[in-house]
C-alpha cells in the first residue's frame, strides 16, 4: 500500500522533511501502525515519533486515533500537540 506523509512543527524539524510517499507492508493498516513502523527506522525516527511521546496523528486531514485503518493512498500526519499563549 503507498500513502503520503506529512510532518509538522518540531517533528518535522527533526526529521529533516515535510512529506514522504512510502510504501507499507501488508501488516501495516492503521495509523497506530504506521508510527510504529517509522519508529522502526531508528534514530530521528525512534526519537520524534516515541511511543511515550504526546502526539497527533491525523488520516486524510481529520484527526484520528492509532485504531483508524488507513487506505491506499490516504494521507497521514503527524504534529506536536498545540499550545497556545
Amino acid at each position: 500500500m503507498n500513502i503520503q506523509l506529512r510532518f509538522f512543527a518540531s517533528i518535522r524539524e527533526t526529521l529533516g522533511t515535510s512529506q514522504e510517499s512510502v510504501t507499507l507492508p501488508a501488516h501495516v493498516r492503521t495509523v497506530g501502525d504506521v508510527r510504529h513502523f517509522l519508529i522502526e527506522r531508528g534514530g530521528a525516527w525512534a526519537e520524534s515519533l516515541a511511543e511515550g511521546r504526546t502526539l497527533r496523528m491525523a488520516c486524510n486531514q481529520v484527526m484520528t486515533e492509532p485504531e483508524m485503518l488507513i487506505s491506499e493512498g490516504c494521507e497521514v500526519a503527524f504534529f506536536p500537540p498545540v499550545t497556545g499563549g
